[in-house]
């Protein structure tokens, strides 16, 4: 006996296997699809280059870079967040939430209570930008504008439940000279 059942990114499939007088189950997770669509509006594709930035996580609960930089002539940044890891994002997802550095532990905190439904993130007008929580092998982008954030000590992290306290770094704008 077979089932599938259908997810956003997978196909689960269960089959039933004899096993002496009794059966076993094996989920099997299959991919529908080897690369997942960027979630973004085409905005970033006015985005001058050196203003795109790219950060990958992983299941290790890691992203790999500490910090992050434009030039201060940047007037909107696009972000691209991978996820090089195999695991779902109710169990492994990551997000990049950019916040000032003093609210970051709260806005993380807050976030516990909010849910997968909405990227673990409360209303809090001190959120800069987020994106949504992605899985294994996904990526999502956002767009933001820099206004007002030149002389800010800004912290991006991850908002799941737990993650805040390893994946999280510094984000500035530069001076060019």
């Amino acid at each position: 006996m077979k089932h599938a059942l259908l997810s956003s990114a997978s196909i689960l499939a269960i089959t039933a296997v004899p096993l002496f007088s009794a059966s076993i189950l094996a989920i099997t997770a299959v991919p529908l699809f080897s690369a997942v669509a960027v979630a973004d509006d085409g905005a970033a594709d006015n985005v001058a280059e050196e203003c795109r930035l790219t950060i990958d996580s992983n299941d290790q609960m890691q992203y790999d870079k500490s910090e992050l930089s434009v030039p201060a002539s940047c007037e909107t940044v696009s972000l691209t967040l991978t996820h090089s890891g195999s695991m779902a994002k109710n169990v492994m997802g990551h997000n990049w939430v950019l916040a000032p550095t003093d609210a970051y532990q709260e806005i993380a905190s807050a976030g516990m209570q909010a849910g997968l439904d909405s990227n673990y993130l409360p209303e809090d007008d001190r959120i800069l930008a987020a994106t949504d929580i992605i899985g294994g092998g996904e990526s999502t982008s956002i767009t933001f504008d820099t206004e007002g954030l030149a002389d800010q000590d800004l912290t991006f992290f991850c908002s799941f439940p737990g993650h805040s306290s390893m994946m999280k770094g510094s984000f500035s704008l530069t001076s060019e000279g």
